[in-house]
């Protein structure tokens, strides 16, 4: 393994090289054992067999080039960026734009290097709902889930104690009203779930599902719908690169053309 000092993620030569140099490459630099290295060929990967367990009707398999990005720079960390992807130049885009964002340039703010990308993320907190329906009164049944929000919380954080050992687990819950709709009032529950670095489909919604009795004890109504939400507005990655005009100038454009084009294309994108 190369030592971390010396470790860059720039690889002048890469794609030059042949598909055995390039695995011989990546295995130096990440440390990679024998096995590790033996399973970026894919012939021990999923089996038909394996496959027929997972989904119905299974007819076989379907494989993805894994290739890496290069240049990466996160953080102030050298990193190569897997890509399992069928489309081609999105690898080499990756890497050309994370090349740019590292260079060197006495015009960004005075400093006289890129520095790469700089990332973090909030908690990775998913969104579980659960309607509630039938109820007498639908203010009186949310006040009396948020009286016993402690309780719900307790019994979400006994479901799945590997999450918990992990750091995750039950944070929140949320009572919305909804006071007219097709078939009228009902509650909104929202359980707020730190799922760690899973995705946390499974986790959510076995929780929801243990908590409906619960929950229609607490309010005398029915829970029909208990289901992750697919807005994920609570669980947020951001990064950010600074890039000198002069660096994008190509061809007959220059690097200020190129920049304005850009806003113009992310002014339609966000309208």
């Amino acid at each position: 393994m190369i030592d971390s000092a010396d470790r860059t993620s720039r690889l002048p030569g890469f794609y030059d090289k042949s598909l055995r140099e390039r695995a011989a490459t990546i295995a130096e630099w990440a440390g990679l054992a024998a096995e590790q290295i033996a399973a970026l060929d894919g012939t021990g990967g999923l089996s038909p067999d394996q496959a027929d367990h997972m989904i119905e009707n299974v007819v076989g398999t379907h494989a993805l080039p894994l290739g890496v990005a290069t240049n990466f720079l996160i953080n102030g960390r050298e990193v190569l960026v897997p890509m399992a992807i069928e489309e081609p130049s999105v690898v080499a885009g990756a890497s050309f734009m994370a090349k740019l964002a590292r260079a060197p340039s006495a015009s960004l703010q005075g400093s006289t290097n890129g520095g790469g990308f700089f990332a973090h993320a909030t908690e990775p907190q998913m969104i579980g709902q659960m309607q509630i329906l039938d109820t007498a009164d639908p203010a009186s049944a949310r006040l009396a889930l948020l009286e016993n929000k402690a309780r719900i919380l307790e019994l979400a954080n006994q479901i799945d104690p590997v999450i918990v050992k992990f750091g995750g687990g039950a944070r929140d819950l949320e009572v919305r009203v909804i006071s007219e709709s097709a078939i009228g009032p009902f509650l909104v529950a929202h359980l707020i779930y730190d799922t760690r670095d899973a995705m946390g489909a499974n986790a959510v919604n076995t929780a929801c599902e243990s908590l409906a009795p619960t929950i229609e004890q607490i309010t005398g109504g029915r829970v029909h719908l208990r289901i992750l939400s697919n807005l994920a507005d609570r669980r947020l990655a951001r990064a950010r690169c600074a890039i000198a005009p002069a660096s994008l100038a190509f061809g007959e454009f220059t690097g200020e053309n190129v920049r304005d084009r850009i806003i113009e294309a992310w002014a339609f994108a966000a309208a």
